[in-house]
């Protein structure tokens, strides 16, 4: 009997009540050899995805081009192109485009019969990546049996061929074309990418973060590293007044208030009858909110003006406790509120003094200009409640902290949305919060820590508080990894005309984004072979129109917030860049505007994509990816398993 240290033969018992028999074990291993051999899956990479849902989902359905491209290098000898683009909208939008091809088609019977041969014939190709289990898993169980016999049954012999057609023939006749073709499309949009990676900021700019989410919780493969503005949310969620109040200015600011009422039931009339009290009197410029349109009225075009405008002098006195609170966070330049004369309108910064271009600070008090007034303390406390209640908007927060992380490490590249903190010299800057110096991973490592706490940690807690300040921190803190600049200028923004006021500067990281050896050293940093890996990252747009690259560093960066946001398309001059990492490399999408979901389903327009390969390989299979190692570990242990039978360690266990 060979001899094993006693909590690995307690492991190996354990792995025998799956395995009981030499039999099973060996089917496994075997089984587990054939998945180590199959091809990569395809993985899909996006970031900075501000709200916009209706892009967003679009690229979701159409795997930023890769259904299409199928469609046409398996169809392009027996499909016109209109017939082709026809196709490829009936698979992005089954239900949708069903009903109006259903309007215009004579012969239903003949377009469902070629219809769903095609689609089985695409779906074995997107699906060949994968075991017969995986694909069949992927199946809902009351289509499992049927799709999974048109996948795999050949139709070399006439006998098969007749058993195919005849399937065919009876989900038509039974009137479940419609249910099958919906299922096969959905199958062919899941298969087309093996796991999505979402590069951080998921929220604000846009309309619809809420809609994102909730598909992202449907998805079934994923990851996601958290944005700046990712993390202001999940501050609010936690309770953090400062974070609430950022949250709201935002909304306020790019007229999305809806996103709070509508979308997680937060009543903000408590701030928007305050405001319109306090600031109603009198017109701002500085306040007028962003993306209106002809649905918004004069009076709701107000109603944001002053809801930004309360929410923004409330912000800043909460932000100034958070700085006199935590002097370890050298945030005392952000103090800005005593440095006003509020009878003559003017303010002293770095020595010098500028004339405000609005001085209208009803609820201040210049004595003590950080103190609320009572009827702020009461705003607060009421929106405090109303975010922490709103179970929507805590489900959506429980997922980002459930999927995501400040980075991640994931078949030998490094992601993150913003940077690994440096110096000028192009060292890993030492950061002292803690009373102990930390750098480069064991800080990004603190970082998640800390912000886990915030919300986490039992309510009133000491670590439950730092950490609801800390996330306030990483929204705007000079060294947050995912906000990566020296302050953020909010309130020069607002309120003073001179421009080299505004300059939030870069963290040094970027100033090193095409120097191939400090990406080595960050990749090192988090124990990533550098000859392999790659840093993938979002956060500052590309200005694609001035002829900047997102490539980086001789490919071993790449920055792929190209500007999904609308707000930022004008700085980018297109309309956001995802990254595809198949069997075969990367590929670098960059897309052009999306008109519309509308559009996209009745006229077939497809969101235009210009593709560049980055970088080929020789076809990488599933051992060699992070996946490969988990299954060379399994292989290792039933190959444990199997002697302990052999040897009679074990016994094994016949029913």
């Amino acid at each position: 009997m060979s001899n094993y240290e006693k909590n690995e033969l307690k492991y190996l018992e354990i792995l025998s009540e799956r395995f009981p028999t030499v039999q099973s074990v060996c089917t496994e291993i075997i089984n587990l050899e054939a998945i180590l051999n199959l091809p990569k899956g395809t993985e899909h990479f996006l970031s900075d995805l501000h709200g916009e849902y209706e892009s967003f989902l679009h690229i979701l359905k159409n795997a930023s081009g890769v259904i299409k491209t199928k469609i046409d290098d398996i169809f392009k000898n027996d499909m016109t192109q209109s017939e082709r683009r026809r196709f490829a909208t009936l698979i992005y939008y089954p239900k949708e485009k069903l009903e109006l091809i259903k309007k215009e088609t004579a012969n239903l019977g003949e377009f469902y019969r070629i219809t769903l041969f095609r689609l089985i014939k695409i779906c074995k190709v997107v699906g060949s990546k994968y075991s017969r289990s995986k694909v069949r898993k992927a199946i809902p169980k009351d289509y499992q049996y049927i799709i999974n016999e048109l996948l795999h049954s050949s139709q070399d012999t006439f006998d098969k061929e007749s058993y195919y057609d005849k399937i065919i023939d009876s989900i038509i006749s039974l009137g479940r074309a419609d249910a099958f073709i919906i299922t096969i499309s959905y199958l062919i949009q899941q298969l087309a990418v093996d796991h999505m990676h979402i590069i951080g900021d998921i929220y604000d700019r846009g309309p619809g973060p809420d809609i994102i989410i909730d598909e992202l919780m449907k998805y079934h493969s994923i990851d996601i590293e958290w944005g700046n503005h990712d993390i202001i949310w999940m501050g609010a969620a936690a309770g953090s007044e400062a974070c609430i109040f950022n949250v709201i200015r935002i909304c306020a600011r790019y007229n999305n208030l809806d996103i709070l009422e509508e979308g997680y039931g937060i009543n903000i009339r408590t701030i928007t009858e305050f405001s319109m009290e306090e600031y109603g009197d009198k017109n701002s410029v500085i306040f007028k909110p962003k993306n209106v349109d002809e649905k918004n009225s004069q009076f709701d075009q107000i109603i944001m003006e002053k809801t930004q405008q309360a929410a923004a002098i409330i912000q800043f006195k909460l932000e100034g406790a958070i700085i006199k609170k935590h002097p370890e966070y050298e945030m005392d330049d952000r103090l800005l509120l005593d440095k006003i004369n509020y009878k003559k309108g003017k303010i002293y910064i770095n020595g010098k003094t500028y004339d405000l271009v609005e001085d209208y600070f009803p609820t201040i008090n210049p004595n003590n200009p950080y103190e609320l007034s009572m009827k702020e303390k009461d705003v607060v406390k009421k929106l405090v409640k109303s975010f922490k209640n709103s179970e929507k908007l805590q489900r959506h927060i429980q997922f980002l902290y459930s999927k995501g992380n400040i980075y991640k490490v994931f078949n030998d590249n490094l992601l993150i949305h913003g940077c690994v903190p440096m110096d000028s010299a192009g060292e890993f800057v030492k950061v002292n919060i803690t009373g102990k110096e930390l750098k480069g991973k064991e800080y990004l490592d603190y970082v998640e820590k800390i912000a886990r706490q915030g919300y986490f940690e039992p309510e009133g807690s000491e670590k439950r508080e730092n950490g609801k300040d800390f996330l306030w921190y990483l929204w705007c803190g000079k060294n947050s990894p995912i906000f990566c600049k020296d302050k953020m200028k909010t309130f020069e923004r607002y309120y003073l005309n001179n421009k080299e006021t505004w300059e939030e500067i870069k963290n040094p990281f970027y100033n090193f984004e095409n120097d191939e050896n400090i990406s080595i050293k960050v990749l090192e940093e988090f124990g990533i072979d550098s000859s392999k890996g790659h840093i993938i990252c979002g956060h500052i747009p590309v200005k694609f129109k001035a002829g900047e690259s997102p490539i980086k560093a001789n490919g071993k960066l790449f920055i792929i917030d190209g500007g999904l946001s609308k707000a930022y398309q004008r700085t980018t001059g297109i309309a956001g860049y995802t990254l595809r990492y198949s069997s075969y490399g990367l590929t670098l999408v960059a897309h052009e505007p999306f008109t519309s979901r509308e559009n996209a389903i009745i006229n077939e327009t497809d969101l235009h994509s210009e593709r560049q390969i980055v970088e080929k390989v020789e076809r990488k299979l599933i051992k060699d990816t992070d996946k490969g190692k988990e299954l060379k570990d399994q292989i290792a242990d039933l190959e444990k398993l199997l002697d302990a039978y052999k040897n009679g360690s074990i016994s094994e266990k016949y029913i």
